[in-house]
């Protein structure tokens, strides 16, 4: 009755641990992940959320370590791949694959060190050491532990881990048979266990029925079964709230050994089957394997075949799903040893139950071979599936690069047929602009010339009106009247004809504007231009006004290298901006003659990704932030009347954006600067030429 009541107990724990599917701390992990916006954190999320499935859900381990080991590839995020790759080496170690879990761990140590990830480095080795411990060989364990005791001490990472490889090293001396300091680490673990308040703050959730196990196992070694068994109860009671499923399976598997040991058969099936039952839900299969072989021994001393036969077809099919050929060898053992108990059990038996004992033990050979057999088939069938299965992935991934790569060339076909659409109505609008702006030129220009050439004469003849009116002056009642009279007129004529030359200059420049049409572009060093026509700008500037000095500064990128442009059109672009900005300085210095002021202009170029910019920057008056949206709209100047037409930067803004396919903005701050500021595309980036 009072095991009856205590398996009860032990069973309900069980189904509490088993339903639910995650660990405590997975919830936390899932809603952070949620509210993530940046990748890299993403990655990091993704990493400890599948560290928290370690022992309750491996599937899980395995889907968010590959998701984050994709997103971590995709941005190149050496500390990202490391802590996810690390994750599938875990993974690799608890599914019993302890070569390839070795060789990823090693590669995940790689990139932890390229990223500089201390606190990865740390996990890794701890893994490192654990796959050396699984193989019985303590020594390198030790090392691999102490390396990872060092880095935690340092205050890197949280105190789960630091107990973790505490107990790793308490473990590895008892491998050694070192009991005494394995106790020193086991005690230290407890303790620090017992002190931490964060320690059930990690994705890694508690160590703590890790530690009570291997305190009850040190316990076990020292001839302690009371207190080994106390360990191990406590050490299954605190895996139930992290849904530890491997710690509870281990502990249950720890007090079946222990009970076997004792000759106490019937509580080792007990707990052999509640570690089996936890084992295959997570599933933990070198603990199904071990379980299962447990069982089949118990039941072999019992002399039930059926169960014997049905926990090594468990053990059968745990081998088979490690792919470890090792495994295999073992069942062969555990057969052969079976046929030798039967043999013993035959000497010992009276002869009335010879013939009995000889048909079990050709029972047992007959289904031990037809397992073999069933095992070998399938391996085949398996490789064979296999093979296929590698012929169409490799067909298949034939096939999707070949249309990828025909997608990408209709991509840039469509790309450039765009551009060149585009192009052709560019042309088409510049061109029927053109014409028509030089038509409305030339129907201008023949009447202004006239107004000027008649207000001409005009003023000529007042002159002379006014000579004769001088002489006739005694004569003359009204003269000096009629002579104020002939000089307002004169005075009309002389504006109509600055009027006239206004209209002028602004037909002019129509004409200038509707004649530019795009030529040939051909490879120019972009620094070297632009410098020679700010030189040339500045020395026509210093002709007309030798008072006028400008400081000019350069700031030119050496990789931006030859650019395809059109060369004259650029250059009467660049023309208009270095005349705007001496005409800044100029302006700011008549301004304020008595103030320590030094007009500067400065020329900068720089190579970005696809481009390249030009910048032109002046310490001009600045322009005001209501005139900023207009200021390369046609005709529209800041200018004093008669000093623009507003076609200088309008001209310079259609060669840039319509005649190269780039950018012209600019930006002011009223009294400091004015810089303007033209991009154009490389030759990559535009490959269709006009």
């Amino acid at each position: 009755m009072k095991h009856r009541l205590l398996f009860l107990c032990w069973w309900a724990m069980l189904l509490t641990g088993t339903a639910r599917a995650q660990s405590p701390q997975t919830k936390a992990l899932h809603q952070a992940l949620a509210q993530a916006t940046a990748d890299t954190s993403r990655v990091l999320l993704l990493a400890d959320l599948s560290a928290s499935y370690r022992y309750s859900r491996l599937d899980s381990v395995q889907y968010y370590a590959r998701q984050g080991l994709r997103l971590a590839q995709q941005l190149s995020y050496p500390k990202g791949e490391g802590r996810c790759l690390s994750r599938i080496g875990m993974l690799l170690g608890e599914w019993g694959n302890l070569p390839q879990a070795l060789r990823v761990n090693l590669q995940a140590l790689r990139l932890n060190e390229a990223g500089h990830d201390q606190e990865g480095t740390a996990r890794t080795l701890n893994q490192t050491g654990l796959l050396y411990y699984a193989l019985d060989d303590g020594q390198p364990a030790l090392d691999y532990f102490f390396q990872a005791q060092r880095i935690y001490e340092k205050g890197i990472g949280d105190d789960s881990q630091l107990i973790s490889v505490l107990t790793n090293i308490g473990t590895s001396y008892m491998l050694l048979n070192r009991l005494d300091a394995a106790e020193l680490f086991l005690r230290r673990a407890y303790g620090l266990t017992v002190r931490s308040r964060t320690v059930g703050h990690s994705c890694w959730g508690t160590p703590l029925p890790y530690v009570l196990r291997e305190m009850g196992l040190l316990a076990s070694m020292r001839n302690q079964p009371d207190k080994a068994m106390r360990y191990y109860h406590l050490s299954a009671q605190a895996a139930v709230p992290e849904n530890d499923r491997r710690s509870q399976s281990r502990a249950y598997q720890y007090l079946a050994e222990l009970y076997q040991l004792r000759q106490q058969p019937d509580s080792s099936i007990y707990y052999a089957r509640k570690a089996l039952a936890v084992g295959q839900s997570l599933p933990f299969m070198v603990g199904v394997m071990r379980n299962s072989n447990l069982l089949a021994a118990l039941f072999t001393n019992r002399g039930q075949n059926d169960s014997t036969l049905k926990y090594m077809r468990i053990m059968v099919a745990a081998a088979d799903s490690l792919h470890n050929p090792q495994r295999i060898k073992q069942l062969d053992a555990i057969g052969f040893a079976e046929q030798q108990r039967l043999q013993l059990l035959e000497e010992r038996q009276a002869q009335l139950q010879q013939h009995i004992r000889v048909a079990v033990l050709v029972a047992v050979v007959s289904v031990l071979a037809l397992a073999t057999l069933l095992l070998w088939r399938r391996n085949r069938v398996q490789r064979l599936a296999n093979h296929r299965l590698q012929g169409l992935n490799a067909k298949i991934s034939r096939q999707a690069s070949e249309l990828t790569q025909q997608r990408d060339e209709l991509g840039r076909t469509l790309q450039e047929l765009k551009i060149a659409q585009s192009q052709l109505v560019l042309r088409e609008r510049m061109a029927a602009l053109g014409d028509l702006m030089n038509g409305v030129a030339q129907e201008v220009r023949h009447p202004v010339q006239r107004v000027r050439e008649l207000a001409g004469i005009s003023e000529q003849l007042c002159q002379e009106l006014r000579g004769e009116f001088s002489r006739c002056a005694t004569y003359l009642e009204d003269g000096e009247y009629l002579d104020e009279m002939l000089q307002n007129l004169a005075q009309h004529q002389t504006n109509i004809v600055q009027a006239g030359q206004r209209a002028d200059v602004i037909v002019r420049g129509m004409l200038e504007y509707a004649s530019a049409q795009p030529g040939p572009r051909q490879p120019t060093a972009l620094n070297g231009f632009a410098e020679d026509y700010l030189r040339i700008t500045y020395h026509d500037l210093r002709a007309k006004h030798r008072y006028l000095a400008v400081a000019l500064f350069f700031e030119l990128d050496p990789a931006v290298g030859s650019v395809p442009v059109v060369r004259h059109d650029l250059g009467r672009a660049l023309i208009g901006l270095f005349a705007n900005a001496f005409y800044a300085v100029q302006q700011r210095q008549q301004q304020l003659p008595g103030e320590e002021y030094v007009p500067q202009v400065k020329l900068s170029t720089k190579r970005t990704a696809g481009q390249v910019e030009i910048r032109v920057r002046d310490n001009g008056p600045g322009i005001p932030a209501a005139d900023l949206p207009n200021i390369f709209q046609r005709f529209f100047t800041t200018k004093p009347a008669g000093e623009g037409t507003g076609l200088g930067l309008s001209l310079s803004y259609d060669i840039i954006t319509r005649g190269h396919g780039g950018t012209l903005t600019v930006e002011s701050e009223v009294g400091e600067c004015t810089e303007f500021c033209v991009t154009l595309p490389d030759a990559e980036m535009n490959p269709a030429q006009p």
